[in-house]
């Protein structure tokens, strides 16, 4: 029997080890990626929840920009939670004066993102969540979540909370503003499974 194709999970940051789990409770072979080389041979790609500055400034250290585009381009599924979904987008709002405002992103999906636009982590919360293509609600986590504010042509939004965008697909690109990998509910992996494995290069 045919093993298959390795899914990624960028572990730099965040809450790698779940989006782990999840997967590999649906039979999924996960590898961690913290290097380039890490990307070979991938089916798809997930970029975790945690802190996007932190992660942008690792993927900067460990020289991760270009092959994740790269990775993107050859035909790479890519998913990004909370964070991963303000370092998937075009466009991004909301970054601390720090960094002056400015948010380093992969700019690959056609979207406008603002950060921690549910409120910081004491505001964080659980709701159910209608996802288009879901029968029952998913059990959705925000933690300082971003939304989605702009979607481009092309960007199809599987749901919202509240009136506000929060899960987008594009292409072999799907975006959630929540974190899907801090529940047992492993529907939205299985989906992203399904769209690693059926992925086409552009």
């Amino acid at each position: 029997m045919t093993q298959p194709t390795p899914i990624g999970v960028l572990a730099l940051q965040g809450a790698f080890r779940e989006h782990r789990q999840r997967l590999e409770s649906l039979g999924a072979p996960v590898r961690e990626v913290r290097l380039p080389g890490d990307l070979v041979g991938l089916g798809g790609l997930v970029i975790p929840g945690g802190e996007s500055t932190t992660i942008a400034r690792l993927m900067t250290d460990f020289g991760l920009w270009a092959p994740v585009r790269d990775f993107h381009a050859a035909g790479g599924a890519i998913w990004g939670t909370c964070a991963g979904a303000i370092l998937l987008a075009r466009e991004v709002g909301g970054a601390p004066p720090q960094f002056g405002g400015h948010q380093d992103s992969l700019a690959l999906m056609d979207l406008t993102v603002r950060r921690n636009a549910f409120g910081r982590q004491v505001d964080s919360f659980h709701t159910p969540l209608d996802v288009r293509g879901l029968t029952a609600p998913f059990p959705a986590v925000f933690i300082r979540a971003p939304v989605i504010e702009r979607v481009g042509e092309g960007v199809e939004i599987l749901a919202r909370h509240a009136g506000q965008i929060v899960l987008a697909r594009q292409g072999r690109l799907l975006a959630s503003s929540f974190h899907p990998e801090l529940t047992p509910d492993a529907r939205l992996h299985a989906l992203f499974l399904e769209l690693a494995y059926t992925a086409v290069p552009a």
